[in-house]
């Protein structure tokens, strides 16, 4: 494409939308009419930098998710741990699959759990 002259990489790129939606076709790439702003025309380098920060949202989002529901988990096993004394191994393991909203109802179920029955009916 540039033939050798690497110097133009440093420059804006101007590439039509259309070859822009295919290389995000080619590349498995989610595109949103956001990430067209500009017509037919688009610079190449701020759109890659909105992409990619829209991706980096995104997956600060999911990372943020995930440490929410293990801080649930965590805090969750624990006062089952003084309520009912011990957690037998498939409990603990069926509450590390549970989802943050099942976590959250049995968190706020605790003052009516006398066993681990009484868990895994809350959980079903």
């Amino acid at each position: 494409m540039l033939k050798g002259d690497y110097e133009g990489l440093r420059k804006n790129r101007m590439i039509c939308a259309e070859s822009f939606k295919m290389a995000a076709i080619f590349t498995h790439t989610d595109i949103k009419e956001e990430d067209l702003l500009g017509g037919d025309e688009i610079n190449m380098c701020v759109a890659m930098n909105q992409l990619f920060q829209r991706m980096r949202n995104e997956g600060e989002s999911i990372g943020i998710k995930k440490v929410r529901q293990e801080e649930k988990q965590s805090t969750l096993k624990e006062l089952l741990k003084v309520k009912l004394g011990t957690l037998s191994s498939p409990l603990e393991k069926q509450l590390t699959e549970t989802s943050l909203e099942k976590l959250n109802e049995l968190t706020l179920n605790i003052f009516n759990i006398n066993s681990e029955e009484d868990v895994l009916n809350l959980m079903n």
